[in-house]
């Protein structure tokens, strides 16, 4: 018998009743009400606080006193206060003085509370309220009424506030003098380290005869007058610091074994010196140390410097019992009895075989190559300085007396200061120009020291008057010694920076923040 084929048949879907869909989406609905409800609900709870805060703050800080403001306000009670107080206060002297100490004290005691309440006031940034002015200004009141009715009129209290003010100024006037006169004490004074660098120094050329036959043989180097190579001259008292000036030259150079040092010293320092430059190497750079006392033809018939500091009125002048008060203290540093500050002025008869040197005094740094000034365009100057002018203090007649005919005959008052302390000279030039001839002359003239005041900025600005070159500022920046507002740009892209002034590097005083 035959078997009938099973039948395949398509499977019928199951469809879900409409109500089924329908609690589905009602579901779905309430779920995402819920869901909203409570995100919001969250954000009130964030969002409040913080409106609550800001809320208060703003009317805090509209609610906050100016309180300078409020004292310079004529009708308000801090303002009443304050002058009631002051008034006061001068009754208190007054009392004092005539030995009324009851009512001194009476009055000193409500000063005390004035005082309290407007510190208070300032501190909490609410003003002054009536309830708590009244008492005080009441009291204040009947003190000054007091005061008065025992001729302490007006005329008394202002003949003492005058007598008053005058001895607080002539005590302020003392009181600066004292402060200047100290900073210049402190600024000459040679730190202990510094002291003890030098005596173990001179110990050493002392004890070792090896290092005087070192010195003898660099004396007679052939590097000394090749005008192939460059030539730096430091005249300097100071073994520290003529050594960073030294270094920082030599480390900065891009062929350091082409630099030649012409060092000169006085004899108090002549052996430290040797021994130090001796003792030390500076990548192959040729250093070479003189003592000043040698130079016999630097004396009082040839140089009228030499006379005038030689002199007993120079010498009272630095080193007398009774200086004068009214000559300003710096002026009186001894380091302006020393020859070796007026020795740039004789550049060239020391050195008779050279063509061009870059000065530089002792308190420099220097941060970059300064071979490349050897190659400047002078345009026939014997000078190369960075002018100063920038400020309208550094003109000419900021230095030199142009009442005197002398001076304003031959000279333009507004005509631009400059620099000394880095700079090119054209040694070539200032034979044929006779610079140092001009400098005698002028110093002559200044005998009496009517025409400048001490230094040598003064009769360098006179003997170079046409014959500087001006430089780009960025070869030597001055003011590190005094100056707090140098911009730190300038002083890094500085080829020399200058510590001129009282606060030299080696010193305390020395400026914190140029030295990082």
């Amino acid at each position: 018998m035959r078997r009938r084929a099973a039948e395949f048949r398509r499977p019928v879907r199951r469809r879900f009743s409409h109500w089924i869909w329908l609690l589905l989406g009602a579901f779905s609905l309430a779920a995402l009400v819920l869901f909203l409800v409570q995100h919001n609900h969250r954000e009130d709870r964030v969002q409040h606080p913080l409106l609550e805060r800001n809320a208060k703050v703003e009317h805090f800080a509209k609610k906050r006193l100016n309180f300078t403001e409020e004292i310079l306000n004529a009708t308000s009670f801090s303002r009443q206060l304050a002058e009631q107080m002051v008034l006061a206060k001068a009754y208190v002297i007054i009392a004092k003085e005539h030995n009324n100490l009851h009512l001194a004290w009476e009055l000193s005691s409500k000063i005390r509370s004035c005082q309290l309440l407007l510190s208070k006031a300032a501190m909490t940034g609410e003003p002054v309220t009536v309830e708590e002015a009244e008492p005080i200004i009441k009291g204040l009141s009947s003190l000054i009424f007091k005061a008065q009715d025992v001729h302490y009129d007006i005329a008394t209290t202002i003949a003492t506030m005058k007598s008053h003010i005058q001895a607080l100024e002539e005590r302020a006037n003392a009181a600066t003098v004292q402060s200047t006169v100290f900073a210049q004490i402190s600024a000459e004074a040679l730190p202990k380290s510094l002291h003890c660098l030098n005596v173990k120094l001179m110990a050493d050329w002392l004890k070792m005869p090896s290092l005087q036959g070192l010195s003898h043989e660099r004396r007679n180097s052939p590097r000394l007058t090749d005008n192939n190579l460059y030539h730096f001259c430091i005249f300097s008292d100071n073994v520290l610091a003529t050594s960073v000036v030294v270094n920082s030259t030599v480390i900065n150079a891009d062929h350091p074994k082409q630099l030649v040092f012409h060092i000169v010293t006085d004899v108090i320092n002549y052996g430290a010196m040797q021994a130090w430059f001796i003792s030390n190497d500076f990548k192959g750079a040729t250093l070479d140390v003189q003592n000043i006392d040698e130079f016999h033809w630097l004396n009082e018939s040839y140089s009228p410097i030499v006379k005038q500091l030689h002199s007993p009125e120079s010498q009272a002048f630095y080193f007398g019992t009774y200086q004068n008060v009214n000559v300003e203290p710096k002026l009186q540093n001894p380091k302006f009895l020393s020859l070796l500050n007026h020795l740039r002025f004789y550049i060239p008869e020391i050195y008779p075989q050279l063509e061009k040197v870059v000065f530089l005094d002792d308190d420099v740094v220097v941060q970059k190559d300064l071979t490349p000034l050897f190659s400047l365009d002078l345009h026939g100057n014997v000078n190369g300085a960075v002018e100063t002018c920038l400020e309208a203090f550094h003109r000419y007649y900021k230095y030199l007396n142009f009442s005197n005919s002398i001076i304003s005959s031959k000279f333009d008052p507004q005509a631009c200061g400059w620099a000394l302390g880095m700079n090119i000279f054209d040694l070539v030039a200032w034979r044929k120009a006779n610079v140092t001839a001009r400098y005698h002359y002028w110093q002559e003239q200044n005998a009496d020291g009517t025409l400048w005041k001490l230094g040598t900025l003064p009769p360098a600005l006179l003997s170079f008057y046409g014959l500087t070159e001006p430089l780009d500022r960025r070869w030597h920046v001055l003011g590190l010694g005094y100056d707090l507002n140098i911009d730190n740009r300038l002083i890094e892209s500085a080829a020399v920076i200058h510590f001129n002034g009282n606060m030299k590097p080696w010193l305390k005083l020395a400026i914190g923040s140029v030295l990082k």
